[in-house]
């Protein structure tokens, strides 16, 4: 079977504030611990909590005794998805969960460890039920979507048993939602509307029983393993017989889904049942010989359905859709039935409660009496001669005896709704109180509380007009904002500095329009305790390193002389022969460069290590390159498209000159190279001299034809390939771990490398985390949960890896190195991050109403009038590409380069801005200088097809246009061109180009 893809993930969810203990959405799950007086509760925030009830619920009391108040003892986030079910074990030392997270875990609450609970279990799918046999077994089975029943060692060992649900005639029906279990019985139940019966030592199936007509939802097997009793949600409890093989009985006391079941009796004759209209029933059927005649009571009534019902000594405990859980008092179906009313007095409902709240019942009402089934007798006792069975519709409804607990176990308010603002930096949550509050996802706090307000109408207030790559997602499941951030995704956002909330005091080093990567900013700072103990740790090493290469230096003076097969290597750690391979290779897919993250120079800091300088390639010093194509290609396309420096403008033009086949000459050749080229320089252009000088000359050039050639890059790709064949029969090939692990130990085997043929020299760190002037420092809060999970092709949910705090992580670097993926350890260590294409946008450029010349003269029309070239092809000359971040006032500066050059011979003081006598319009709108091009897109153009901008001035400034606009020749305007570009294409690289995160060159030509 072909393996299944998988990749990995963080997920950081942001600390709610503090509050006391309980849950922050609907509790799913109850269980009493009789004997140390502990109610434990768990629910949809992934949540366990554990409660002091305050006395023994073994211990009758009074039933006018009020009784101690519950008290919150402790809680534990036991999963970041649902809890759907919980069972106590090992004599009521331990709890197992269930949860959608796909796991099951167990935590010992008695225990003074904080740690996790352990992960004792793994589905593909939710786990929607579990049971326990008893509480001296050694096993806990487990039952979920993906159709599987497991047993689980209790003690850590893992799986036990696995049980296909469906067995041979498995269907899309056979999930499991419910188990029931005892030492050799165990039960199972779903959609599929079957009860299956297992044989828990071997697996086998040993009957099944059909008669529910929908879902079950509770199975319960009496101690003896004879009898099984189901809740279904076709409104049915049915008590099923092992020994005959059939149905029993069939009870049809409630009128909805029937959701939960619950008995302490060996014999099941006393139980507990709950249904989605907020009704529990309790059952006597002690001293019946038939279950149709034993008492059924209403005991209470709750205002939501009833997820999961307990009891114990006096008392009940209900579990609903919300984060509260209730207390009521039980019922004592020994005492007799209160006569019933006579049938021609009317009474209402209020007038009922309100008696019996002034007394206690010493009876039972007979309006709260349920009759069992449609052949039961009310009452659970044969009428007399003398006495006749009541009318039903005469008395009325049916009147629980309690409508209002004695006790709430309050929850708190949690995040039920989140909504990402347009800066994807901001989001709104409301929570179950109705409450919006704005969040910052960068700094993992709440910004402003709005109070109880429609989220819409906030929205409208606090929404911006600006259109930033989706990052990150969002969700609130547990009832807390998460932030997921995937590999494939969470660098496509860039925001400008000076958009930011970042201080004043703090944006003095940054440049004008410098991005800030949002996925890169918050991980960086995530991790930051990590960065700091990999770079203490990786100076202790190369400090040990140089002193061990010292000593083997000394021990053998002539091994590093005299170059052959005799090389002295370090042990483990093959190195190859220097007379093949005499410079170092970077030892990862990315070069690595000392001044990473500090070149002011570069468009966008934040992916500098693709625009290294040819002069630097390696971190270790006095190593160069042997041949301009020896080294990883960083002034190329990793896909193989076109030399980045000849065509890394803010936008390009569409090709239209053939493609230079010859790469590496292209970028090596000086800035006079053009000479060569076979074009002529325009006399219309300025000289070299006086474009350096002119105030845009080095933010944009005149784009020119790069095709797409596979032979660009193709070449270096096969010579490389080549030579690591020549290499591999000296040096077989490492294997390194895809985590943190295999980054480091790359990183080292690198330095032994250069040790071992260079002892003398020093040895210069390969870490190179992104600096505070690319990612400013944030202070993120140490409760801010973090979450390194997995995603594979064959589980429903992504699981956990690590789980820990951002205080914590500190602690936890050892586990962390085995968690931390491959791509976040390059990020983090060598601000390196997985390549992309860059999304560019089309559009059109063109001068408003024609009042002032077009950027590019139009090609003239052919002899016989036609127009030039393909007639299929797009020969509009104002057709550009950019960055899609790229802003309206460098659009401007564009065009004011090329329609009033005169501006640029001003003196810098006196220079007019040219967004401040130019203005750009999209469909008759006014484009702000600031706003991007994929905000003008998204908001203003709102259509398919390239986007068609217009240029205009505003009369503050006389525009003199170049006479090259005017009227120039097909061959000037090419010659022109071709000096552009070699004046601008082949400057040096740290100095004008820009590259994007992913590491294709952004198109845009800053200083």
């Amino acid at each position: 079977m072909a393996r299944k893809l998988s990749h990995q993930r963080v997920t950081y969810v942001l600390p709610l504030p503090d509050a006391p203990g309980g849950h922050r959405l609907g509790v799913n799950g109850l269980t009493v611990d009789r004997q140390n007086s502990i109610l434990y509760s768990a629910g949809r925030d992934g949540v366990i909590c554990s409660w002091d009830l305050n006395f023994l619920p073994k211990d009758a009391s009074p039933p006018d005794q009020k009784p101690s108040p519950t008290g919150f003892k402790t809680q534990v986030q036991a999963h970041s998805h649902w809890i759907n079910d919980i069972v106590l074990a090992q004599d009521n030392s331990a709890l197992v969960s269930a949860s959608s997270d796909t796991t099951v875990r167990l935590w010992r609450p008695h225990s003074e460890s904080t740690e996790v609970p352990e992960r004792i279990g793994k589905h593909t799918d939710y786990v929607k039920a579990l049971a326990s046999p008893g509480s001296h077994a050694t096993w806990v089975a487990s039952g979920g979507l993906d159709q599987k029943v497991y047993l689980w060692d209790l003690n850590g060992s893992g799986e036990v048993l696995n049980i296909n649900a469906g067995g041979e005639d498995s269907t899309d029906k056979g999930s499991v939602y419910a188990l029931g279990a005892v030492s050799s019985v165990l039960a199972s139940g779903g959609p599929e509307n079957v009860v299956r019966v297992w044989d828990p030592r071997s697996g086998k199936l040993v009957t099944k029983f059909v008669g529910h007509t929908d879902n079950i939802r509770d199975i319960m097997i009496n101690q003896s393993g004879n009898t099984i009793m189901t809740g279904s949600s076709d409104q049915t409890i049915k008590i099923w017989s092992l020994t005959a093989g059939r149905c029993m009985n069939t009870l049809t006391m409630h009128n909805d889904s029937v959701w939960s079941l619950y008995s302490d009796h060996p014999d099941l004759s006393v139980f507990y049942s709950s249904d989605r209209s907020g009704l529990v029933a309790k059952t006597d059927m002690r001293g019946s010989a038939d279950p149709d005649q034993g008492l059924c009571v209403a005991a209470l009534q709750e205002h939501e359905g009833v997820v999961k019902v307990v009891a114990a000594g006096d008392y009940i405990w209900t579990a609903t859709p919300k984060s509260s859980v209730n207390r009521w008092r039980d019922v004592d179906t020994t005492v007799g039935i209160e006569s019933p009313p006579d049938p021609d007095r009317t009474i209402d409902s209020a007038t009922v409660l309100a008696n019996r709240s002034e007394k206690g019942p010493k009876k039972i009402p007979f309006n709260a009496v349920l009759q069992l089934s449609a052949t039961s007798i009310l009452g659970g006792s044969a009428p007399t001669l003398n006495s006749s069975e009541p009318d039903l519709e005469a008395i009325g409804l049916t009147i629980p005896v309690h409508s209002q607990p004695e006790e709430t176990i309050e929850g708190q308010h949690g995040l039920i709704k989140c909504l990402m603002l347009n800066d994807r930096r901001r989001t709104l949550t409301q929570d179950s109180a109705g409450e919006v509050v704005l969040w910052d996802l960068l700094k993992c706090i709440p910004v402003q509380n709005f109070g109880k307000r429609h989220m819409d109408d906030v929205e409208s207030e606090v929404n911006t007009v600006d259109s930033i790559g989706h990052w990150c997602a969002i969700d609130v499941r547990t009832g807390r904002l998460s932030v997921i951030l995937e590999p494939n995704r969470c660098f496509d956002a860039e925001v400008y500095a000076d958009e930011t909330d970042l201080p004043p005091s703090d944006l003095y080093q940054f440049r004008e329009d410098q991005r800030i990567n949002l996925g890169k900013w918050i991980l960086r700072w995530l991790f930051a305790p990590v960065v700091d103990e990999e770079i203490r740790r990786d100076r202790e090493y190369r400090q040990a390193a140089v002193a061990r290469a010292e000593e083997n230096a000394r021990l053998n003076p002539l091994s590093t002389s005299v170059p052959g097969d005799d090389i002295p290597r370090s042990v483990g750690i093959p190195i190859s022969n220097p007379q093949q391979r005499t410079s170092l290779r970077p030892s990862s897919e990315f070069p690595t460069s000392p001044n990473v993250g500090y070149g002011i120079n570069s468009g966008t800091p934040s992916s500098n290590y693709l625009s290294t300088s040819m002069q630097s390639n390696s971190p270790f010093p006095g190593f160069e390159p042997d041949t301009p194509d020896a080294s990883v290609p960083t002034n190329s396309q990793p896909d193989g498209g076109p030399s980045s420096f000849s065509s890394s403008d803010y936008f390009s033009k569409r090709p239209l000159a053939a493609p230079q086949t010859d790469t590496d000459k292209s970028l090596l050749s000086p800035p006079d190279a053009a000479s060569n080229s076979g074009l002529s320089q325009s006399p219309a252009e300025p000289d070299k001299e006086e474009r350096k000088k002119s105030l845009f000359g080095k933010k944009f050039q005149f784009p020119k034809k790069l095709g797409r050639n596979s032979t660009d890059t193709k070449p270096q790709i096969l010579e490389e390939k080549a030579e690591e064949s020549e290499i591999s029969s000296i040096k077989e090939e490492k294997v390194y771990e895809p985590n943190l692990c295999g980054v480091v130990d790359r990183i080292r085997d690198d330095y032994e490398e250069f040790l071992a043929t260079n002892p003398d020299r020093d040895l210069e760190t390969a870490l190179f985390p992104s600096s505070e002037d690319e990612t400013p420092r944030l202070e993120i809060p140490s409760r801010t949960a973090v979450f390194i999970q997995e995603e594979t092709g064959d589980t429903a949910v992504a699981s956990d890896l690590y789980r820990g705090s951002v205080g914590r992580i500190g602690e936890d670097l050892e586990r962390l190195k085995k968690s931390i993926p491959h791509w976040l350890g390059e990020l983090l260590l060598k601000n390196q991050i997985p390549f992309k294409e860059q999304v560019k946008i089309a559009f059109v450029l063109k001068p408003f109403d024609d009042t002032l010349p077009p950027v590019v003269k139009p090609e003239p029309l052919a002899p016989n009038g036609a127009p030039p070239g393909n007639p299929n092809t797009n020969n509009n000359g104002s057709r550009l590409n950019a960055n899609r971040m790229l802003r309206t006032k460098k659009i401007l500066a564009y065009v004011a380069e090329r329609i009033d050059p005169a501006n640029l011979d001003e003196p810098a003081e006196s220079v007019m801005p040219p967004e401040e006598y130019l203005e750009l319009y999209c469909q008759k709108m006014l484009c702000p200088p600031n706003m991007t091009l994929a905000t003008i897109r998204t908001h203003l153009w709102r259509t398919s097809g390239d986007m068609v901008l217009h240029y205009k001035t505003n009369g503050k400034k006389d525009i003199h246009p170049p006479r090259s606009l005017l009227g120039i020749d097909e061959n000037n305007v090419l010659a022109e061109e071709a000096q552009n570009g070699n004046s601008h294409g082949h400057a040096p690289p740290g100095s004008i180009h820009s590259v994007t995160n992913s590491g294709s060159v952004a198109g845009s030509a800053i200083t």
